[in-house]
Order: C-alpha cells, then sequence, then structure tokens
C-alpha cells in the first residue's frame, strides 16, 4: 500500500456496495482505501462517496461520524470527489425524501422522487431498476469531465428513486431517461462528480470514469509537486 496521501478514499459509512467500488478502482489501477477516518479521507488524492439507501439517514451517519466537514474541505480543496447513487444525492443542498433533509450543500439544487409514470398504458415501477441510456447536455460534449470517453448514448445501471435537481444547468453533464421523463443522470462543478447510476456495475465502459478519476487524481498532484 503507498502513503496515504496518494490513496482514493472510498468513504465507509455503512450505506454502500463499498467492495464493487474498490474491485473496479483495482481493475482501474488505482490504489483505494474502505475507511471512515477523518485524518485518511483528509489526506486523500481523490474521494468517492459511495450510497445505497435513505438520504436522511445517510446525512445522519455522516454527521455522527463528524465526516461532513472533512468532506466539505476535501471538496473546496480542489481534489477530486465523486459521488455514486446516494452519493450523488448527498451533493446536493437538500432531499425530500421522507421529509426534508440538508445535505452536503457542494452544489446547489435537491433531491426529488421520480414521479408515476407510465408507458405503453402500462405504469412504470418506481425504484427504477435496470438499463438506461445518459445522453450529454453539454454542447461540448464531455471533454475534461470523468465522462470523457464514455460513448454517447451509452448503458449504464441505475437503482433509485429519487434523483438530482440542480439549480444550474451547467453542472448537468448527463440526462437519461425513465419512460419518456427526463432527469439528470451525472452533474460535474469543477473537481466535483456524481453519477446516479452506478459504473462499477456498468461495465468497461463505467470502468472508464474511474480511469478518468485516477488520471485526474494523477494530475492534481503532478502539478502541486
Amino acid at each position: 500500500m503507498s502513503d496515504e496521501s496518494t490513496q482514493i478514499a472510498i468513504v465507509d459509512y455503512g450505506m454502500g456496495n463499498l467492495f464493487s467500488v474498490r474491485q473496479a478502482c483495482e481493475r482501474a489501477g488505482l490504489d483505494s482505501l474502505i475507511t471512515n477516518s477523518k485524518n485518511v479521507i483528509s489526506k486523500a488524492s481523490a474521494v468517492i462517496l459511495p450510497g445505497v439507501g435513505a438520504f436522511g439517514d445517510a446525512m445522519d451517519i455522516l454527521n455522527r461520524l463528524d465526516l461532513v466537514r472533512v468532506l466539505q474541505d476535501v471538496s473546496a480543496s480542489g481534489r477530486p470527489m465523486a459521488g455514486i447513487c446516494l452519493g450523488m444525492q448527498l451533493l446536493m443542498t437538500e432531499s425530500q425524501e421522507f421529509g426534508r433533509h440538508r445535505g452536503l450543500g457542494l452544489i446547489e439544487g435537491e433531491v426529488v422522487r421520480l414521479p408515476q409514470l407510465r408507458q405503453e398504458n402500462k405504469r412504470l415501477k418506481v425504484p427504477n431498476i435496470g438499463w438506461s441510456r445518459i445522453y450529454p447536455t453539454r454542447e461540448r460534449g464531455w471533454d475534461g469531465s470523468l465522462l470523457e470517453g464514455v460513448t454517447d448514448g451509452t448503458f449504464m445501471y441505475f437503482v433509485h428513486s429519487y434523483y438530482a435537481r440542480p439549480e444550474a444547468a451547467a453542472v448537468k453533464l448527463s440526462f437519461s431517461r425513465y419512460g419518456e421523463f427526463e432527469f439528470c443522470s451525472s452533474v460535474q462543478k469543477e473537481n466535483i462528480f456524481g453519477c446516479q447510476f452506478h459504473p462499477e456495475r456498468s461495465g468497461n465502459q463505467g470502468l472508464s470514469i474511474y480511469e478518468n478519476l485516477a488520471a485526474h487524481a494523477r494530475i492534481r498532484k503532478e502539478a502541486l509537486i
């Protein structure tokens, strides 16, 4: 294992498929560590915030572990941070899931429930579980983002009942559809990236996101030397 300062911290707050994320990191050549240590997270070269479950419960645990300020400080430092599924939602200002709950506030916006939808006279089930395509929302595509190199319209794997609704169009990186309903499926604001889908469960296209994270962390580290 290398020096802590070169590690990717996978935040362990008991609500994520941590080992699948770690396996994806290893395949992408990332030296990752599953941890809830404030010291390790604060020194990591990049941070991954995974998550599956309820928004309010997740924020309660992050607060109990005293990790909220640490994550906010990491984002302010310019180091890459990636939120996956619930982790993306936690980046937002607040969520409407089972009441109103404050998020990390790294990206302005709210988390809301998918609407009741019908397709071909059939009611679509919520949660949305399965494969959906992702499409760019920016004219320049995904150049310079963690989605760089991902094919426009590729399928990614989703499991969610809620989605993030950012206030600023500029931070929206991709959109997807559930039935005819379009929703934001990934965001990037400077060094902060979030995706509603699970890249670790989305084949080689998903793996490339971890490879891009490794490249961004390496470039930033070299710039500081």
